[in-house]
């Protein structure tokens, strides 16, 4: 529909105009006068004397109101206080809520769900703009009456797999408060908390058996990933809201969160606990894990002892993991975390594990396609850790007696249990020596050269 909103909007700026005329004569006749007169008029106060739209009937306003769109009326909203309030009252009738505030989200379409997702971002602009006078906790109270009711916003009341209602309560909320500083954004936090019981939710997860209520670990890793987590394009904003969700919690409980959150997931939908410990998985698998570890390890007031003790207690969730997944994550996590875990353990004195870590990062390095000078820097860098020339002479040694014990292992469970057919297990014994020899090349071409 062509909205006809050029011709309104140009006789309103001229009835404005006119006003404005009259009262600038005014302040001028009365300048010399004993109590001089205001030589500048505020928006707020040529709106509320002498508004074009003050001499409307309601009736004819609100049909004003129902030709704009949600954008353009955020935008009307800002004029005066007295048209905030008139369209905080228009927008709070439950016709305007029936037909605005679209509830239906399983679309057949991308290009549907782009629209809801779009409409829903001009509902938050509107929302903020409207509300922008109210203190914070009476904003939150107006704004998400609107909306708590809606099912495909409310955790376990969709079941729907393509439902994208928690994206559009995302885009909205991310619309909404965005700028608000810190404290208001912990209000918000709160807020939710108390409307959804999310605190609640997440603590009959977490302390259940993994994999149990699959159903409930999925709803509370969608609702957290699309309204708080994922919308948000900067760093700092996404670090405040996962420390929102882990802060309340001891860390065993924060590693069981983090994995929930961001954990591989099975064809069906459900978590993938199990396949952890069981088999290696691809770097897909494991790269929104990775993520959330760096950026809980980039915020200054996380210490590298806490993320160090939540990455020990992840890495054996449910069970320990298999070593190539942890090698894995090791090497998405990068340089500085992967170095701080094992010189961690080097200083520990756990020389055979941080040895058979270093065999499989060795190798994922060679599966994956990164620069085996990687792998050959981080072994020199966990060889200056040692004071003395004999403690790196025996650390070299168990380095490469691990290498012969991994290789033995790989082909032993071919042959023990007849696998030795099977293309992933042999695939897997050659992906292993050509790592040791490339790795022993690299090695040795940046010592001589």
């Amino acid at each position: 529909m062509v909205r006809n909103t050029s011709r309104n909007t140009g006789y309103t700026l001229t009835r404005r105009s006119k006003h404005k005329h009259k009262r600038t004569q005014h302040h001028h006749h009365h300048h010399h006068g004993p109590h001089p007169a205001r030589t500048i008029v505020t928006r707020r106060q040529s709106h509320i004397s002498g508004s074009f739209f003050h001499m409307l009937p309601p009736e004819v306003f609100d049909m004003i109101l129902d030709k704009l769109s949600v954008l353009e009326m955020s935008v009307f909203s800002m004029v005066s206080k007295e048209i905030t309030g008139c369209v905080v009252d228009y927008i709070s009738t439950v016709a305007w809520k029936n037909r605005t505030i679209v509830q239906s989200f399983h679309h057949s379409t991308c290009l549907e769900q782009r629209s809801t997702i779009g409409h829903y971002r001009d509902l938050g602009l509107l929302f903020k703009r409207c509300t922008l006078l109210l203190p914070t906790k009476e904003r939150l109270k107006f704004i998400f009456s609107k909306f708590s009711q809606i099912p495909c916003f409310m955790l376990e009341q969709c079941s729907s797999l393509d439902c994208t209602g928690f994206c559009s309560y995302g885009v909205f909320l991310q619309t909404l408060i965005a700028g608000w500083d810190e404290l208001e954004c912990q209000r918000v936090f709160n807020f939710l908390c108390d409307l959804t019981n999310l605190l609640q939710k997440v603590d009959a997860v977490i302390t259940g058996k993994p994999g149990v209520r699959w159903y409930k670990e999925l709803q509370l890793r969608l609702f957290c990933r699309q309204v708080l987590l994922d919308p948000w394009p900067n760093q700092p904003d996404s670090q405040f809201w996962l420390m929102q969700l882990l802060k309340p919690w001891p860390m065993v409980s924060q590693a069981r969160l983090l994995f929930i959150l961001y954990g591989p997931l099975l064809p069906e939908g459900s978590l993938g606990w199990q396949d952890l410990v069981e088999r290696g998985l691809p770097h897909s698998a494991l790269w929104d894990l990775s993520k959330a570890i760096l950026l809980l390890f980039d915020k200054v007031e996380v210490k590298d002892n806490v993320i160090q003790a939540i990455l020990e207690e992840l890495i054996v969730i449910p069970q320990p993991w298999h070593v190539e997944n942890v090698a894995r994550l090791l090497v998405l996590c990068g340089s500085s975390l992967c170095y701080a875990i094992l010189s961690s353990k080097a200083i520990n004195g756990r020389l055979c594990e941080i040895s058979r870590l270093i065999v499989y990062i060795i190798m994922v390095c060679e599966k994956d396609g990164y620069h085996m000078s990687w792998a050959v820097k981080l072994v020199q860098q966990i060889c200056k850790i040692f004071n003395t020339a004999p403690e790196r002479f025996f650390f070299i040694q168990e380095l490469e007696n691990m290498f012969s014990e991994v290789t033995r292992d790989v082909f032993e469970f071919s042959v023990a249990g007849n696998h030795f057919g099977d293309g992933e297990t042999f695939q897997t014994l050659c992906i292993l020596l050509n790592s040791s020899a490339r790795f022993h090349t690299t090695f040795l071409h940046m010592l001589l050269k």
